[in-house]
């Protein structure tokens, strides 16, 4: 049963030390009792951020629970996807899924293909570098890019947009839909855009389509911009 509400996360549970399996519901209620969907992800804080669920993961993940008649059957790359909680509700809507992080991080990936187990999900898991043109990216032509908190060190942040301009590129009429903390203003992400040939269709407060239950349990002022080429500048 589909339910035009969103997700909530009950609190965690712990299998072993150190590891916790958070579980986040998404539907009209989108309490433990009552929900559409559940999808359980593995947590590991202690070792590495890309193994955490921050806020922007759940922000950009209700907005695919929201949208979700817009993914399914849709292919769907997500970028630094960490512990993929946007993409794992997106391939339970119906979504072709590639999840892709650091191709050196292992440890991640490994992550990645267990919660992957965990919630029965079938999703591709990639190794993809930013910035590197590595075989599996020419293989990639995604109608939707996904990137939750992909905007956290600015060392990165040419290397992140070139790979999304490709991307972008290499399927035609692609969005890239991205959370991120404001930290320094949407101004850079404005010039980022400018730079790389892409425009703006869609610019929201991360905080203005969560439910009560999910906006009074995360803090941060976070955005969630959709991003396309800018047909003019790439003719």
């Amino acid at each position: 049963m589909e339910g035009g509400g969103s997700g909530c996360r009950a609190a965690a549970i712990a299998p072993a030390r150190m590891t916790t399996v958070s579980r986040h519901y998404f539907g009209v209620s989108a309490s433990e009792h009552h929900h559409d969907l559940r999808v359980d992800i593995i947590e590991n804080i202690e070792e590495d951020y890309g193994m955490f669920v921050w806020p922007c993961s759940v922000i950009l993940a209700v907005y695919v629970w929201q949208q979700r008649s817009r993914f399914s059957a849709s292919r769907v790359v997500e970028l630094g996807a960490g512990t993929s909680l946007p993409g794992l509700v997106a391939a339970k809507v119906g979504a072709d899924v590639t999840l892709t992080d650091i191709a050196q991080n292992s440890e991640v990936l490994n992550n990645i293909r267990s919660i992957c187990a965990l919630n029965n999900a079938s999703c591709t898991v990639s190794g993809l570098t930013w910035g590197e043109w590595d075989e599996p990216l020419f293989d990639l032509h995604p109608d939707i890019i996904l990137g939750a908190d992909v905007l956290y060190d600015s060392a990165n942040f040419d290397d992140l947009f070139a790979t999304v301009t490709f991307l972008l590129e290499n399927s035609s009429g692609a969005v890239f839909i991205t959370t991120y903390h404001n930290r320094s203003g949407h101004h850079l992400i404005e010039f980022l855009m400018v730079k790389w040939g892409l425009k703006c269709l869609k610019l929201l407060d991360g905080f203005s389509f969560l439910p009560p239950c999910k906006a009074a349990s995360l803090q941060g002022n976070i955005q969630l911009v959709e991003i396309v080429l800018d047909k003019e500048k790439h003719k």
